[in-house]
């Protein structure tokens, strides 16, 4: 069998295709040395998220190299998000097999300058192997938030709204729009929601604008249920959901409308990336301004409880349960 990536060379592809992404970090050496040297920003605390992303299992293996680039930088970027940090830097480890060639390493890292240019995030150091396995992506993010004042999950408390931003269930719909399971959806609808799939909004000016607001706060990956069950558990409370007032795309409501049983997937598919977090009900009072400097819609969509369970009431009232809580890997 041949190998396509076996005239690619090592050094030449960093060289070529992602030393260029460091050039605006004096401590990165445009990828020539071992290590990166940064210096924080005075009274700044540093803020680290690693995520990794396997052909098959977090992408699809035929899905654009751009948005490949796209997804595994915008996901750590919700996880700094989450924090209410400031993107500032990232490192990219890639594990290669040989279908992916030097036009795939070219697309791939124009996603990443067109996404880092956009977030205002830089490369500054990384690995490249080679594999007989899946192609594997792990990005570790860096970002700087004021000293003490990083958002936790931990602070939920009884009582509380619980919010979230943007849409919710567009990204498992997406996943099922690019493998052709929603075939009966309006063209444009799948179109879109395979985009939310692909190419996940991080909340970047959302999770700053939270801090000294926010109790508690999650990015969305695992799926509603399940990462609001993350808050409740380290923060050991409960929570009561109100699954008409969860905020959906008109695209999600018309696959809903046509298929009632896609609830399931809506409530715990996951990959939304939206941010899902807890205040004093006296943020209902000041949402809007946080929503317009955040350039994301807000919307409540139940309480935090003393009871240590999780809730989800339909229009009626009555109780639902889900089948499916969320993405788990093991």
């Amino acid at each position: 069998m041949s190998n396509e990536n076996a005239g690619l060379n090592e050094f030449k592809t960093i060289n070529k295709y992602f030393a260029p992404l460091s050039e605006s970090v004096q401590g990165a050496f445009n990828l020539t040395d071992d290590a990166a040297i940064i210096d924080p920003p005075a009274g700044q605390s540093l803020v680290v998220t690693t995520d990794a992303l396997v052909a098959g299992v977090h992408f699809l293996p035929d899905d654009p190299a751009e948005d490949v680039a796209a997804k595994l930088l915008r996901v750590s970027l919700s996880d700094l998000a989450s924090m209410g940090a400031v993107p500032a830097h990232y490192t990219l480890s890639i594990a290669v097999p040989p279908k992916q060639n030097s036009s795939w390493f070219k697309a791939f890292s124009a996603g990443l300058a067109e996404n880092q240019h956009d977030f205002k995030i830089t490369l500054i150091g990384g690995d490249t192997v080679a594999t007989s396995g899946p192609l594997t992506l792990s990005l570790t993010a860096l970002g700087y938030i004021e000293k003490t004042k990083g958002l936790r999950r931990n602070g939920a408390q009884a009582g509380d709204s619980i919010w979230v931003s943007g849409t919710i269930g567009d990204g498992a719909l997406g996943l099922l729009a690019a493998e052709n399971k929603l075939a009966s959806l309006d063209r444009a609808n799948c179109e879109y929601l395979i985009q939310r799939y692909r190419r996940p909004n991080p909340r970047t000016k959302l999770g700053p604008n939270l801090i000294d607001i926010a109790h508690a706060v999650i990015d969305i990956s695992d799926g509603l249920v399940a990462d609001l069950s993350h808050i409740c558990e380290i923060s050991e409370v409960g929570a009561d959901i109100q699954i008409a007032d969860i905020p959906l795309s008109p695209a999600a409501v018309e696959g809903l409308e046509k298929n009632p049983v896609l609830l399931d997937l809506i409530l715990g598919g996951g990959d939304d990336y939206e941010l899902l977090f807890t205040t004093d009900p006296n943020f209902a009072g000041i949402f809007e301004e946080v929503a317009d400097k955040s350039e994301v819609a807000l919307t409540k969509i139940g309480e935090i409880t003393l009871a240590k369970t999780i809730r989800l009431f339909d229009q009626k009232g009555h109780e639902y349960m889900p089948h499916q809580k969320g993405f788990t890997h093991f």
